[in-house]
C-alpha cells in the first residue's frame, strides 16, 4: 500500500512545465529596454578596467574639471570629463560597475539563501520554531540598517567584506518573511500530504517539493533587490562607512564630487544616472518577472 501512495505522490507536486512559463514570457511585453540596460552593466562589470579607455585611477592634473564632450569645453578624449584629479569619469563609472555587480551579487546569494532557508523551516515547522525565528527577524527589522552599518563598521571596519556583511544582515528577512507566507499556503497542499503518508523525510519534502514552488518568487525578489542593494552600497560608500579607495564605487564618486555640484555638475549628475537608470531596470524586470511568472496572471 505504502508503494502505491509513493507512486501517486511524487507526480502531484505543481511544478510548471518550463514550456509553459516560456509560453508567459512571450505573451507579456518584453522589457527590452531595461534587459539591454543590465546587460550593458553586466558587460561593464565583467570587463572591469579592461573595457575602460583609461585607468579609472590615473591622475592628469593638466585636465582636471573636463566638461563632457558634448560641452563647449569638452574633449572628445574624456567623453564623460573629469572629476577634480583629472580621473576619466567614463572608466571610473566602468569600474564601479563592478564593484556594484559584485557586491549584488554576494548580497542576493547570501541573504537570498539564509532568508530561505529561514522561511522554509519556519514555515513549513512552524509552532516554537516558527515564533523564534519570526522574532529573530522582527528585531533586525527594528534596528536602523545605518545604525547597524555603523556598528559593524566599527567592529570590521569600513571595506568591500563589510558592505556585504550589513546588507546580508539587512535583507534576509524579507526574504523570510515571504517564503514563510508562501510555504504556509503550500505545505497543506494534497502532494505535501501524500508525500508525508509515503515517508518522506522533512528535509525532502523541503527540498523536492517546497523549494522548487517557490523558486519563482526567489527569481522575483533577487531581481527586484538588485536595484535596492546598488542603492545602499552607494550609500554606505558616500558615508565612508564601505568601499574604500583605490577602489572604485559609484557611492565614492558621489562622495568626491559632493564639494563640486556648483562647478562641476557632471561629477555627482553622471554617477547618479547610472545608480538611478541601474535601479529602474532592475525594478521594471522584477515587476515583469512577477506579473509573467505568477501563474494567477496567466494569460488565457
Amino acid at each position: 500500500m505504502q508503494a502505491d501512495v509513493t507512486l501517486q505522490a511524487a507526480p502531484l507536486a505543481p511544478h510548471a512545465p518550463r514550456a509553459g512559463w516560456l509560453r508567459r514570457l512571450r505573451g507579456r511585453g518584453i522589457p527590452w529596454l531595461s534587459l539591454g540596460l543590465l546587460l550593458l552593466l553586466g558587460i561593464a562589470a565583467i570587463g572591469g578596467e579592461a573595457l575602460a579607455p583609461w585607468d579609472p585611477n590615473a591622475l592628469d592634473l593638466a585636465n582636471v574639471f573636463k566638461p563632457p564632450a558634448w560641452h563647449a569645453e569638452g574633449s572628445a578624449a574624456h567623453w564623460l570629463g573629469t572629476d577634480n584629479l583629472g580621473r576619466d569619469i567614463a572608466s571610473r563609472i566602468i569600474a564601479g560597475a563592478r564593484v556594484s555587480v559584485t557586491v549584488a551579487l554576494y548580497v542576493i546569494v547570501l541573504s537570498g539563501g539564509i532568508g530561505a532557508l529561514i522561511g522554509l523551516v519556519a514555515g513549513y515547522f512552524g509552532g516554537w520554531v516558527d515564533a523564534v525565528l519570526m522574532r529573530l527577524a522582527d528585531i533586525q527589522m527594528s534596528i536602523p540598517s545605518l545604525a547597524l552599518a555603523l556598528v559593524v563598521a566599527v567592529v570590521l571596519d569600513p571595506s568591500f567584506s563589510t558592505v556585504v556583511v550589513v546588507i546580508v544582515i539587512t535583507y534576509w528577512t524579507w526574504y523570510a518573511r515571504i517564503i514563510r507566507s508562501e510555504v504556509l499556503s503550500l505545505k497543506e497542499r494534497d502532494y505535501v500530504a501524500l508525500a508525508r503518508v509515503a515517508g518522506c523525510s522533512n528535509a525532502t519534502i523541503l527540498r523536492r517539493h517546497l523549494l522548487p514552488n517557490v523558486s519563482n518568487t526567489l527569481l522575483v525578489l533577487a531581481t527586484l533587490q538588485v536595484g535596492q542593494v546598488i542603492v545602499f552600497e552607494a550609500s554606505l560608500s558616500f558615508l565612508g562607512l564601505g568601499i574604500q579607495q583605490p577602489d572604485v564605487s559609484w557611492g565614492l564618486m558621489l562622495a568626491d564630487a559632493r564639494n563640486y555640484m556648483t562647478n562641476a555638475w557632471w561629477l555627482i549628475t553622471l554617477p547618479g544616472l547610472a545608480i538611478m537608470l541601474t535601479c529602474l531596470a532592475s525594478n521594471l524586470v522584477g515587476d515583469w518577472l512577477r506579473d509573467t511568472l505568477d501563474p494567477r496572471r496567466k494569460q488565457r
